[in-house]
């Protein structure tokens, strides 16, 4: 359950670790290098002395052609003089602990915050700085206003932070009339994800009062019978892939040799009864083939 605007700001980009990227090329023109993966890593940055830090949200993401990145998300609702330094400091701290390069991404409600975010950092000498830090920032100037839900078909997780970013615009009441038809057509699961995000990242200001009110029929979509229905075939159709996976992944980890019949056979079985009785099979058997015996 997602709690404050804060956390709702940065958790879009947990839920969507691509989303990052696309905002980084769309919304501030940053030609970031082709990826290939991005993933959640732990955002502890506390040093073995008793000093916790601890960024918001911290990606690592993988690209094709220049290595490895990792990208540094925090919410900023209000100026904090405390941060700049803090900022430096993940920069430095994640480049020297890990090796990669470290990207600093300032997310910001409003246009003043974003103003304050967006300056550059300079420590040491003042027309010769030691280091600079120049945080890429989002917020409401350099985020599009989502109002067509085929724009938010296109990017759920985008659309989710532009209502966030855009919750005292005039428009809001069409930015989450959009959204929140996009959010019908998703699987219950997902949809509900998403509507926490934007219930809490809309803080308590009146656009609140318009989700809510666009959640309850929400809401009475999903009690209903067809999406009861839809949320068990989603749920029952992971646990089929994911028991299949564990399957191959034991009788990999045991060096056994699996065939492409073999893995074939095991990933296009739908019966989770029958994927159990192998995955305890995997264990055991001298050879791959062995998990069909009686089949």
């Amino acid at each position: 359950m997602v709690s404050s605007s804060h956390e709702a700001l940065h958790r879009i980009f947990q839920e969507d670790t691509g989303a990052i990227v696309r905002a980084l090329r769309q919304l501030l023109g940053v030609p970031f290098p082709e990826t290939s993966s991005a993933f959640v890593v732990s955002p502890d940055l506390t040093e073995i002395a008793p000093v916790e830090r601890r960024v918001d949200t911290l990606l690592q993401v993988e690209t094709e052609a220049d290595g490895t990145y990792l990208f540094a998300i925090e919410s900023q609702s209000r100026r904090d003089p405390k941060k700049p330094a803090a900022w430096a400091y993940y920069l430095s701290y994640m480049h020297a602990k890990f090796g990669h390069q470290p990207v600093l991404i300032v997310l910001c409600p409003d246009e003043a915050t974003a103003r304050w975010a967006a300056h550059p950092i300079r420590l040491g000498i003042p027309d010769c700085p030691s280091l600079t830090v120049r945080p890429l920032v989002l917020g409401p100037g350099n985020t599009p206003v989502v109002t067509d839900a085929k724009d938010v078909v296109r990017d759920v997780p985008m659309a989710v932070f532009s209502a966030i970013t855009h919750s005292k615009s005039e428009n809001v009441d069409a930015i989450l009339k959009a959204l929140a038809t996009t959010l019908n057509s998703l699987d219950p699961e997902q949809a509900t994800i998403y509507a926490e995000l934007v219930e809490a990242g809309l803080g308590n200001t009146p656009a609140r009062k318009i989700w809510s009110d666009l959640m309850s029929a929400l809401l009475n979509f999903f009690r209903s019978e067809h999406a009861q229905r839809a949320f068990a075939e989603v749920r029952a159709e992971t646990q089929v892939e994911a028991r299949a996976e564990s399957v191959l992944r034991v009788l990999n980890a045991r060096g056994l040799e699996v065939t492409a019949a073999t893995r074939e056979r095991v990933g296009s079985c739908k019966d989770l009864d029958l994927l159990d009785t192998w995955l305890d099979r995997a264990v055991t058997v001298s050879r791959a083939e062995e998990l069909f015996a009686d089949s």
